[in-house]
């Protein structure tokens, strides 16, 4: 299946999710910035609150589409170690990746949340959306980050993901929905028409017209 484009793959991610239509204590999490586009139109059919959980992807220095790991808004780093081993990546290096991306969180936290007190998942359904995965390190990321608010149910929902991907993921959160797991998977834009960049403006136009879920 090719999605005509991320609201598309949306539309059709919340078919598959319709049995949270109106339910009460259910939150859209969007990973920014793509998968905030999927999120939206989740959170608009679904008739439930959207927000954003910001994590970035720690790239290696020189090839930054291959990520060793994420960091999210509390500095908490979830690392792929046999990556770095492999790579032989140095602490410094590690930790200077790690910096700039945290501070980058950080100011994309306050960028998309405004003036927002930090989210209170505890006791909520939370449906994480990305717009695709590949390694799954920030959603990774995104998923650890969320467990620490003691939410009530982890949901995490994707279009497109590699199946050694899913398995992974898998293990991490209490139910799963994807709509296509190919074997042949090399890239998320693969799977989408129409895939462009994501601007800070895209996501918080659709954060301001949606029911934003107020911590």
């Amino acid at each position: 299946m090719i999605f005509k484009n991320r609201a598309e793959a949306g539309k059709i991610l919340a078919e598959a999710l319709a049995y949270l239509k109106d339910r009460q204590n259910v939150v859209v999490l969007g990973i920014p910035r793509g998968g905030v586009v999927v999120a939206a139109e989740v959170s608009k059919i679904l008739k439930v609150p959207l927000s954003v959980v910001v994590v970035r992807k720690l790239g290696v220095p020189g090839h930054s589409e291959l990520a060793f790991g994420a960091v999210d808004v509390k500095d908490t780093a979830t690392l792929d170690r046999d990556l770095i081993r492999q790579l032989r990546l140095s602490r410094s290096v590690i930790d200077n990746v790690r910096e700039r991306e945290w501070l980058e969180a950080k100011k994309r936290e306050k960028l998309f949340r405004w003036d927002r007190n930090e989210l209170d998942l505890k006791g909520k359904i939370i449906l994480l959306i990305d717009d695709g995965l590949a390694t799954g390190a920030t959603t990774t990321a995104a998923i650890n980050y969320i467990r620490k608010k003691n939410p009530a149910k982890l949901i995490l929902a994707v279009p497109v993901a590699p199946p050694e991907t899913v398995n992974k993921l898998r293990l991490l959160v209490d139910d799963m929905t994807v709509l296509q797991a190919p074997p042949d998977f090399t890239a998320v834009g693969q799977f989408y028409s129409d895939f462009p960049q994501v601007s800070d403006e895209e996501v918080i136009n659709l954060l301001s017209l949606s029911r934003a879920f107020e911590a």
